[in-house]
Parts: structure tokens; C-alpha cells; sequence
């Protein structure tokens, strides 16, 4: 990779100068035709890296760039016109769409993996269970102390993703307002807001008394995932490939990309290889769910 990105500032800074030959002209060309830009979820972008360069090792001449920063950013820079797809884990908003259309901009969806977002602690915490309603009460701020949940007289210490990012919406939508679109419940003020999953990842493995929330890919031996029950009087369920394929667990969502354009051939060809058999099957190798059985 950093090969090709020498290469062709070299053919860029061939335009600076007076006699620049037709075939560097023609090489820079190719260069930028052959060229995708991915932006947006971190919560994904581990495994569209590992699509693109599964993808890009058949054509050297392709160039891949691929950058977090959360499931907005990525429609922002669709909607700027600054990048060919962004990654998601959570739907478009019709208030995007029409921005993008506004610049003549059309995204179009692909779902391309499940996932389940795990309620993590670190594992010295006793805590092994909890209901969605409690879960909720963590998260908005009225459980304030582990003792209430039969864990140590110790502060919980909450921590969430920022408000761009398509995990922090989607948890606060399905957990903290239960579905209701009508709800303005919100995350506790006292939440600290993590730049990314993986630093949230980072403070609870290092913190036994902080809980946060990631997708499954995530996990590790640094965490402990709590089981989750829809209600009281449920089963309590653990987050795992088979239970978000099966729909049991109850945190569950599809992950996106969305590209600009239905034309991009390039685009295309790297999204139909995420979607083939080979590409889904990296999707169980990270750790999501892939859309079917292999």
C-alpha cells in the first residue's frame, strides 16, 4: 500500500511540470479511475479492511482508502461527495437522503452482516445477567451503583459511543426509547463519550467497575459479555453468532454499506465480492454474523 501511494504522488507531481509525458498523464488517470474512498462505522471497518485487501491482492493497480470515525461521518462524506461508499450500522436518514440528493448524490443500500452489540464488563465484575429494562436504567442514569444489581458497593461508571456514531444511535433507539419514536429518553449525562468501540474496549479492560457497549467482533479475553433477557422472567441470552442469526438475542441489527453510485463499476465488483460466499465467510471469521448459513 504505501508503494502505491508513492507511486502515484510521484505521477501527480509529474503534472507540475513542463513536459509531463502522455503516458504518466495516462498512468495518473488510471490511477484515480482505479481508486475507491470508504469512510464511516468503526464498528465495521476492521472487516471492510479485510474485504479490501482480500479483493485488492488480484489487481495491484487498485487503490483502497479506508478511515473510521463513525457511521456519520460516513454519510456526511457521502453527501459531500467525498467518498464512493460509507460503512453503517444503522439506516440512512431520510433527512440524508435529501441532502445527498440536494448534490445530486443517490445512495444506494446493501446489507452486508448482522450483528449483536454486547453489554460488556471487565471480567473481575461479579455481574453476569441483566434485563434490557435494567440495562436501560444503567444507561439513562437510575441504577447508579453495582450493589443494586448484586455486584460490589461500587459507582458504575458508564461509558458510551459519541453521537455520531451509528452504534450510540442505534442502542439509544432499541434499548434507551425501546423502539418508540415518539421517546426523547437519553443516555445519562454522567456517560463518558468514547471516540471509538475500541476505546471502550480499552477502558473497561483496565476498569472493573465500567460498562459500555460494542458489537461482537470486539470480543476478547479482556471482556466479558452480559447475557440479556428480553424481560424479567426470560432467558437470559448470550451474544454469539448463533443467537443474533437466530434473532434470540434481543440487541441485534443488520450492518450497512452505502454507495454513491450504482454505476461504480469498481464499487460494485468490491461490494458483490463482500456479498459472495467468501466475503461472508470473513464476516464469521471477524466475529459478525453472516446474512446466511455457509
Amino acid at each position: 500500500m504505501k508503494n502505491r501511494v508513492i507511486r502515484i504522488s510521484v505521477v501527480a507531481l509529474c503534472f507540475l511540470t513542463f513536459g509531463c509525458s502522455k503516458e504518466s498523464r495516462d498512468n495518473a488517470a488510471l490511477a484515480k479511475s482505479k481508486s475507491i474512498q470508504i469512510k464511516g462505522s468503526d464498528t465495521i471497518v476492521n472487516l471492510v479492511q479485510k474485504w479490501a485487501e482480500d479483493y485488492s491482492s488480484t489487481d495491484a493497480s487498485l487503490n483502497i482508502g479506508i478511515t473510521g470515525g463513525g457511521s456519520g461521518t460516513g454519510f456526511a462524506a457521502i453527501i459531500n461527495g467525498t467518498c464512493d461508499i460509507a460503512m453503517s450500522s444503522r439506516s440512512i436518514e431520510e433527512a440524508e437522503i435529501k441532502q445527498a440528493e440536494g448534490n445530486k448524490i443517490h445512495p444506494f443500500e446493501y446489507k452486508v452482516g448482522l450483528d449483536g452489540l454486547m453489554v460488556i464488563v471487565n471480567p473481575k465484575n461479579p455481574v453476569v445477567q441483566l434485563t434490557l429494562d435494567q440495562v436501560r436504567n444503567i444507561f439513562m442514569g437510575n441504577i447508579k451503583n453495582w450493589k443494586e444489581l448484586g455486584g460490589p458497593d461500587k459507582k458504575i461508571v458508564i461509558l458510551s459511543r459519541e453521537s455520531n456514531s451509528g452504534t450510540h444511535m442505534f442502542f439509544k433507539e432499541h434499548v434507551i426509547r425501546k423502539g418508540n419514536k415518539k421517546s426523547k429518553d437519553e443516555f445519562s449525562p454522567k456517560a463518558l463519550l468514547m471516540s471509538s468501540s475500541q476505546a471502550i474496549v480499552n477502558e473497561i479492560s483496565q476498569n472493573p467497575n465500567a460498562l459500555g457497549y460494542v458489537g461482537i467482533g470486539y470480543m476478547s479475553a479482556e471482556l466479558k459479555a452480559i447475557a440479556i433477557a428480553k424481560k424479567k422472567g426470560d432467558k437470559f441470552v448470550s451474544p454469539d453468532i448463533d443467537s443474533v442469526l437466530s434473532d434470540k438475542y434481543p440487541i441485534s441489527r443488520p450492518l450497512f454499506l452505502y454507495a454513491s453510485s450504482k454505476d461504480n463499476k469498481l464499487v460494485n465488483a468490491l461490494i458483490a465480492y463482500a456479498l459472495s460466499d467468501q466475503g461472508q465467510k470473513t464476516v464469521r471469521k471477524l466475529d459478525f454474523v453472516p446474512l446466511r448459513k455457509l
